[in-house]
């Protein structure tokens, strides 16, 4: 039997990111999670917004330990995670889908400390699968470390590039303007982005056209 997965990190940043979801999901009703993790976020999002339909999903390895820390909290919001990987070959897209997607699609993406996990071309392809999965008015949130400008925000930041690169050499921290375009080439507007505590920020589009906030 296998132990529930815990995240500390998930721990220190979950009430940060609730507040800035708080708002600018407060009009949202179905939020697809990309790369779920643990599915400690999922829990504390989905209890803190019960309006929020809340969909955990990960590679498929994961999903194990996502349905622990749901079937624990029991919330009547979080249906059972499906397992979603971006894909860069041959085609950009997610894959499996083992689920139908809802007509309208969803109505809201977050995807927590993923986008320098992945490879460049699996970033591209995360962004590239979206307007499949979006509804036309649609906010996606994306949130972790971003470099700006081509430069690293803070010190820790080098060191955690650095670190990632060691790990991986396909990893590492995005540039803020790197990833605002591939959101631009699909359609998404760039409506706020957040500082967050520990040289973070939570980057939000909104799909369509709209005045930013």
């Amino acid at each position: 039997m296998i132990e529930k997965p815990h995240s500390p990190s998930c721990d220190r940043n979950k009430t940060p990111i609730l507040n800035v979801l708080r708002t600018h999901f407060a009009d949202r009703r179905h939020v697809l999670e990309i790369g779920s993790g643990t599915g400690q976020h999922a829990v504390h999002f989905a209890e803190a917004m019960p309006w929020l339909i809340w969909q955990c999903s990960d590679d498929e390895v994961y999903l194990p330990g996502i349905r622990m820390w749901l079937d624990e909290a029991r919330l009547p919001n979080t249906p059972s995670p499906f397992p979603l990987q971006a894909v860069a070959a041959p085609a950009a897209h997610f894959s499996p889908q083992p689920v139908p997607m809802p007509d309208a699609g969803y109505d809201a993406v977050f995807s927590a400390n993923t986008l320098h996990i992945m490879g460049w071309p699996e970033v591209e392809a995360l962004f590239a699968s979206l307007p499949t999965l979006l509804a036309d008015d649609a906010m996606v949130a994306v949130y972790g470390p971003f470099n700006i400008g081509g430069a690293y925000t803070s010190e820790s930041n080098r060191e955690f590039d650095g670190w990632l690169k060691a790990r991986d050499p396909r990893s590492g921290i995005r540039d803020l303007e790197a990833v605002n375009a591939l959101a631009a080439g699909i359609g998404l507007r760039l409506v706020a982005d957040v500082e967050m505590p520990a040289n973070n920020r939570m980057l939000l589009w909104r799909r369509g056209t709209i005045a930013p906030v």
